[in-house]
C-alpha cells in the first residue's frame, strides 16, 4: 500500500537535507529539478562558436547506418569530455528526411551498455518505436537486469535483445516537422542521453518547402541542453552506479530531476553564432532532461512562431517569450534587420539564474539580401471538434510513496511493461486528460494532441499547433485532444522529465 506526499510534504522532500552532500542543489520554484554545479572552471559565455551537426549521408537509398560508441570531444574548450554518441558526436548526425520517403536507419551499438533508440514524434511501427525493453546489445556481450530502479522486478519474457545492430523502420508518412532521436533504454534512459545520445531528424514536406520561409544556412536547428562537469571534463552526474549496468537510479537528493550549470547549444557552451540582417528560421529542441526554459531576445526582439512539436501551424503566433518544457519543439522565425549591423543580441533564458542564465549569442555581422517573408497563412490545421471524442481517459501523474522507496507513477500505478492503461481505436480521436503534483511534460508515442484547455481556461498562446509533448504544471488539469493514426500495437505515454520516467512515470497503451 503506498501513501500519497501532501504538497508540503512533497516540497519538504525538495528542499531536505543532503543536497549538498549529494552534489545537488535547490533550485527555484519554477524550476522542475535540482541542481549541479560543475568542479572546472567555465568559460566565458559567448566564445565558442556554434557548431552544426553534420548531415547524415546514406549508405544506399533509403539506408543509412550509425554507430553509438564513445568518443572524446572537447566541449569545455582546453578539456575533453567522453561523450557516447551517435558516430561518435553530441548531438549526432542530422537525418535530413522527406515525407513519405520510407527509410531504414541501422543503429550499431558499441557502447558498453545496452541502448533502445526512439524517433520522438515519429509516426512509427511499434516494432521501430524504441520501447525500453527492446534493446540493442553490443556483439558479444551479455545482459541482465540491474538492480535498483523498477527493472528487477520484470518479467524477462517482456525483454528483446538485438545483438549488435538494429535496423528502425521510419515510413516518414506524416508532415513535415522537428523530430529528435534518443536513448530509450529502461531505468537509464537520464544517464545515457546526458552523455550525449540524441540528434536531430528533419522531416521535410512539398508544404513546407513553398513557404518562403527562411532557407539553407538561415534554416538552423538548435539543440539546447544543460551539462554539468568533473574537473576532469567528464560529464557529471549523480547516477548511483557510473557504469549504469549494476545499479539503476540516481542519488535520492536528485530524484525531482538533474539539472546542469552550463547552457549547450549544439553540444556547445554558450555559443556565438554571426548571423546576417537577415530573418532566421530557428528550430528549437529543449533536449535537457529535466529544465525548463523562459526564451527571450535581449536587448529586445520577438519569436515568430511558425510550427510547433509536429509540424506548421495554421497561422504565424508572436511571442516576446517562449517557455520550453523538455522535449518540446518551437519553429520559429527572428527578424535580425531589426537591429543595426555590430548589434548583439542574446538568447537567454529568463527562469535561469547564474551562468545557466544565458542561452547563447547571435552577432549581427553584416547587410544581405532577404527574400523571405512570414506568410499570413501557414499549414493546414485541421481545427479542435471536442465532439469526435470517443472517449475520455484521465492520467493522473504524482509520486506515490515515502522518501527513497517512492515511485514517480501515473494512475497511481510504477511502470510495468505489457501492461496498457488504455486501449484506444486506430483512427479515432479521445480527449486524454493529465493531472499531475509537479513539473510533469507528458509525451505521448504515435499519437498527435492538440490542447484543449487548462484548468478548464483556454490552452495558452504557446499551445499552438498539433503537439506530442505538453507542460503539465504543479496541480494542473490539461486536456488534450489526441488522434491516434498510423499503426496498431504497443506504444507509451511517460513524463519526459528523464529521471521520472527512469522512476516509473511510464504507461503502456495498446492502439487496436
Amino acid at each position: 500500500m503506498t501513501s500519497r506526499l501532501s504538497r508540503r510534504g512533497f516540497l519538504g522532500l525538495l528542499g531536505g537535507t543532503g543536497l549538498a552532500a549529494a552534489g545537488c542543489g535547490a533550485l527555484a520554484a519554477e524550476a522542475a529539478g535540482e541542481g549541479l554545479r560543475s568542479a572546472l572552471p567555465l568559460p566565458r559565455p559567448f566564445t565558442v562558436p556554434l557548431p552544426v551537426p553534420a548531415t547524415a549521408r546514406p549508405v544506399r537509398p533509403g539506408h543509412y547506418e550509425v554507430v553509438q560508441r564513445a568518443a572524446e570531444v572537447e566541449i569545455i574548450p582546453g578539456t575533453t569530455t567522453e561523450v557516447w554518441g551517435y558516430d561518435g558526436t553530441f548531438p549526432g548526425p542530422t537525418f535530413d528526411l522527406r515525407r513519405g520517403e520510407r527509410t531504414v536507419i541501422r543503429v550499431r551499438n558499441e557502447l558498453p551498455v545496452p541502448t533502445s533508440t526512439h524517433l520522438h514524434g515519429g509516426v512509427t511501427p511499434p516494432d521501430s518505436d524504441g520501447y525500453p525493453t527492446d534493446l540493442v546489445v553490443a556483439a558479444g556481450r551479455g545482459f541482465r537486469p540491474p538492480a535498483g530502479g523498477h527493472s528487477s522486478h520484470h518479467d524477462l519474457t517482456r525483454w528483446t535483445f538485438h545483438s549488435g545492430a538494429k535496423d528502425y523502420v521510419y515510413p516518414l508518412d506524416q508532415r513535415a516537422a522537428t523530430l529528435w532521436y534518443h536513448d530509450h533504454r529502461m531505468d537509464f534512459t537520464a544517464p545515457q542521453v546526458w552523455r550525449g545520445l540524441a540528434g536531430f531528424l528533419l522531416v521535410r514536406d512539398d508544404e513546407d518547402d513553398a513557404l518562403p520561409l527562411p532557407k539553407g544556412e538561415r534554416d538552423l536547428p538548435l539543440m539546447i541542453c544543460d551539462r554539468a562537469f568533473e574537473e576532469d571534463g567528464s560529464f557529471r552526474y549523480p547516477a548511483v552506479d557510473g557504469t549504469l549496468l549494476l545499479r539503476a537510479g540516481v542519488e535520492d537528493a536528485c530524484m525531482e530531476g538533474v539539472e546542469g550549470d552550463v547552457i549547450l547549444v549544439n553540444g556547445a557552451p554558450w555559443p556565438v553564432l554571426e548571423v546576417d540582417a537577415a530573418r532566421y528560421r530557428l528550430r528549437l529542441l529543449n533536449a535537457s532532461g529535466a529544465r525548463r526554459y523562459r526564451l527571450a531576445l535581449t536587448p529586445g526582439g520577438r519569436f515568430v512562431q511558425v510550427g510547433s512539436d509536429l509540424g506548421l501551424l495554421a497561422a504565424p503566433v508572436a511571442h516576446d517569450t517562449i517557455t520550453m518544457a523538455p522535449a518540446e519543439r518551437f519553429d520559429v522565425v527572428v527578424d535580425f534587420s531589426a537591429h543595426p549591423v555590430g548589434t548583439e543580441v542574446t538568447l537567454v533564458n529568463t527562469l535561469g539564474t547564474g551562468p545557466a542564465r544565458d542561452v547563447m549569442r547571435f552577432r549581427v555581422t553584416r547587410r544581405a539580401r532577404d527574400d523571405s517573408r512570414v506568410p499570413q497563412r501557414l499549414g493546414d490545421v485541421e481545427p479542435l471538434d471536442r465532439s469526435a471524442a470517443v472517449a475520455t481517459r484521465v492520467f493522473d501523474f504524482r509520486r506515490t510513496g515515502q522518501g527513497g522507496g517512492g515511485s514517480w507513477t501515473i494512475n497511481g500505478r510504477p511502470y510495468r511493461p505489457g501492461v496498457p492503461l488504455a486501449r484506444p481505436r486506430l483512427g479515432t480521436t479521445e480527449v486524454w486528460r493529465f493531472t499531475s503534483d509537479f513539473h510533469h511534460p507528458v509525451h505521448v508515442h504515435l499519437g498527435r494532441f492538440q490542447v484543449l484547455s487548462r484548468n478548464g481556461r483556454p490552452p495558452a498562446p504557446t499551445d499552438a499547433g498539433w503537439k506530442d509533448t505538453v507542460d503539465v504544471r504543479p496541480y494542473e488539469v490539461v486536456d488534450v485532444l489526441v488522434r491516434f493514426e498510423g499503426y496498431r500495437g504497443r506504444y507509451m505515454i511517460h513524463c519526459h522529465i528523464l529521471e521520472h520516467e527512469d522512476m516509473a512515470m511510464m504507461a503502456d497503451f495498446d492502439v487496436v
